[in-house]
């Protein structure tokens, strides 16, 4: 599979997905620890990819997203943005609302 279309897939599949340098755990960078906070915070469900132990994903992804840095937040296929976005939008309660809306919608699917 093509690493394009793998990066296109992780993002098909969950529809909050993170990727971020290391885990939300262990991350690996303060921009990726301040995300993963972030979403941790929020307490909703998300996915992660950590893009040091995938080579080809950090190549492949900037040049897909085109944004050429690291963590990259994508909720129901759209970019919503690096660490800097994602604080700003969580410090005015934008991105609770996103993460918890789209959740509650993809947890009413499965139901």
């Amino acid at each position: 599979m093509e690493t394009v279309d793998k990066i296109k897939q992780q993002i098909a599949e969950n529809p909050i997905i993170l990727y971020m340098k290391g885990s939300p755990k262990l991350p690996s960078c303060g921009f990726s620890s301040q995300a993963a906070q972030i979403m941790i915070n929020i307490g909703e469900q998300f996915a992660y990819v950590d893009i040091l132990q995938n080579p080809d994903i950090r190549a492949e992804l900037p040049k897909f997203a085109n944004w050429p840095t690291f963590p990259q937040l994508w909720v129901e296929g759209e970019l919503v943005g690096g660490c800097d976005i994602m604080v700003e939008m969580y410090q005015q309660g934008e991105l609770q609302t996103l993460v918890k809306e789209v959740a509650a919608k993809y947890k009413s699917e499965e139901a």
